[in-house]
């Protein structure tokens, strides 16, 4: 039985689409150590043709993996987003109701298209490319009396109008009282970083990677040299001094750090069957990371809870076949060990 929308403890506003998968071992890695931001290229041949064993389709977008993982995990979540009237927006909302996750809240467009993704995995090592297409998404609104009974607001990655959008939501959650968990989106940060920026004051959980992290820092710390920009005490630090009160930081394999305003601890990641595809990996450390949070544990136990989600999603394709429940997520993350810093 769906909650109806006044008992949503979250509700997680962003993108959805359908995923599409096309695993490859023919892509050739390329080391770019200059490009801070960028250390890893891929290359095909310019004009060339590529078959693939097979392919496997799921559903993406940073609000539904996150309301997804949320509801696994034992907590009201509703994704709040936009879906087309066609034949994917249908699959969509069939999937979801397979997992029995709340779709009143997704709205269907009569002329636009489901957003749709092509991801290109490499099967040498998981890494996966993405390229991405919104329609539907482009024409998110925000409706002010959906929100009026949340606790917490998660809002990631937007689309279209997406400024004016979230200054709308920072008036709700005045209105309203509700608290924000932020995951700002590269695209965002790459149109206008001064904007993400101020949007940390309003964060009361910040998650996002190191090259989030390191762009957003640079419009406050302009001369910084490499070595700073490296320095993920020091990021976490800058990202504290903006406003967010607590903070998950993801770097892929490397692992991820935390900081509350007082202690920085740091995790390797923890993989439970190896790496398929890493698609997901880190909105699978953000439900994990968030839902400790909701359950009143540290910062410590946050890092246990989203290296632990993301360490399994990574042994499946797509960004919701591996997230864990309520049930398996403690005795997993029991064996992650974490490291305070200060």
């Amino acid at each position: 039985m769906f909650l109806t929308p006044s008992a949503y403890k979250v509700i997680c506003v962003g993108s959805t689409s359908k995923d599409i998968f096309f695993p490859t071992d023919e892509g050739i890695i390329i080391q770019t150590p200059d490009d801070i931001v960028s250390k890893e290229k891929i290359a095909f041949e310019l004009g060339g043709k590529y078959r693939v064993a097979d392919r496997y389709e799921a559903v993406g977008g940073v609000a539904a993996n996150v309301a997804h993982g949320l509801h696994r995990l034992g907590h009201a979540a509703a994704c709040y987003s936009k879906i087309g009237q066609d034949e994917m927006g249908r699959w969509i909302l069939d999937a979801f109701k397979q997992e029995k996750v709340p779709t009143d809240l997704l709205s269907a467009d009569p002329v636009a298209k489901t957003d749709l993704s092509a991801i290109i995995v490499l099967t040498q090592n998981g890494e996966r490319t993405i390229f991405h297409n919104r329609d539907a998404n482009e024409k998110l609104e925000i409706i002010d009396e959906k929100f009026a009974h949340t606790e917490w607001v998660f809002l990631s990655a937007l689309n279209g109008e997406w400024k004016t959008n979230m200054q709308k939501l920072l008036a709700l959650k005045e209105t309203y009282g509700f608290l924000l968990a932020f995951n700002p989106g590269q695209h965002n940060i790459k149109e206008d970083a001064s904007f993400m920026l101020q949007m940390l004051v309003h964060a009361d959980v910040l998650l996002l990677n190191k090259d989030e992290a390191i762009e957003l820092t640079m419009q406050t710390h302009k001369e910084l040299d490499a070595e700073h920009l490296n320095d993920e005490m020091f990021l976490l630090e800058a990202l504290s001094r903006a406003g967010a009160k607590t903070i998950g930081m993801t770097d892929g394999k490397r692992g991820a750090w935390s900081f509350d305003g007082t202690e920085y601890w740091y995790c390797p990641i923890h993989t439970l069957k190896g790496v398929v595809d890493t698609t997901g990996a880190g909105d699978a450390f953000g439900s994990g990371f968030f839902a400790a949070l909701l359950n009143g544990k540290p910062i410590e136990s946050a890092l246990r809870y989203g290296m632990a989600n993301s360490g399994s999603v990574v042994g499946a394709y797509g960004a919701i076949d591996g997230l864990l429940s309520s049930g398996d997520i403690d005795g997993i993350a029991e064996n992650i060990l974490p490291e305070r810093l200060n």
